[in-house]
């Protein structure tokens, strides 16, 4: 039985580790309150509760957590003014405990500026947000130091994230003709899954459902199929990108669950 960690099981990282329970791995995952660790031993996941600030990381059992053969890093960057400086400040701390033989990083296309136009893994860039600074600096510090997979997952969409309430009501909005780039939660599972399964490491991927809807289209549909108020947008827009994900559909041989967001309302 292979042992899995999982550092974050929030909204994604708790069904993630109940899947991989499923799939007959032991899983240990990590929470920031006392509060949710019963809730992870009742699903059967081993519980942790781990805290990680610029300065330390606290934590009982951190050796045992981080010494499971796989590490699944799940914990986004906080925002705050000097996002860049305390992101890379966390990792930074947790790299030379870290005793895991591999480790998977959760990054975000949001490292991706928006070029007007298709983008992939090979793309040099320097990202135009904070948050995407900050996982770029963490992505190439796992990658120097560690077996590590980078994986870039476009927006998450799926199950109560409500997507129709982010503009619901709103008029003017702009770049309403530009495309959105989602991603199923199922597929996000799905996909981490397979890259545990395949063993497939040392590699960056982007991770994006195949079609890419028009913004306007998407969340007006997502706002009616809610009973919300439909927005309106302006004609036009140039600030877009649009995630390529053929590599990581063809190395892991791998089929979107979800290939339209709009099936996914």
């Amino acid at each position: 039985m292979k042992t899995v960690s999982i550092l974050g099981c929030g909204w994604l990282g708790l069904p993630l580790a109940s899947h991989l329970l499923r799939e007959g791995f032991e899983v240990h995952g990590s929470v920031t309150s006392q509060q949710k660790i019963e809730l992870l031993r009742e699903k059967g996941i081993i519980p942790y509760q781990i805290q990680i600030t610029d300065t330390q990381i606290t934590g009982d059992g951190l050796p045992g957590f981080l010494a499971s053969e796989i590490l699944v890093i799940n914990i986004p960057p906080v925002r705050r003014e000097d996002i860049v400086a305390y992101h890379t400040a966390q990792m930074s701390l947790l790299l030379p405990l870290i005793k895991a033989k591999y480790v998977l990083f959760v990054s975000s296309t949001s490292v991706y500026p928006e070029l007007n136009r298709e983008v992939t893994e090979d793309d040099q860039f320097e990202p135009a947000k904070g948050s995407g600074k900050a996982l770029v600096a963490v992505e190439e510090l796992f990658r120097s130091f560690c077996n590590c997979t980078v994986l870039r997952f476009a927006g998450l969409i799926g199950y109560d994230r409500q997507p129709g309430r982010f503009l619901a009501g709103k008029t003017n909005v702009e770049n309403g003709d530009t495309p959105v780039n989602l991603i199923h939660q199922d597929d996000c599972i799905a996909i981490i899954t397979e890259i545990i399964r395949q063993g497939v490491w040392g590699e960056v991927f982007n991770a994006c459902s195949d079609v890419h809807p028009l913004r306007k289209d998407f969340y007006t549909l997502a706002a009616s199929k809610a009973g919300l108020v439909l927005p309106t947008f302006m004609a036009g827009g140039n600030k877009f990108k649009i995630i390529n994900s053929d590599k990581l559909k063809q190395r892991l041989g791998y089929a979107f669950k979800y290939p339209d967001p709009l099936e996914t309302l």
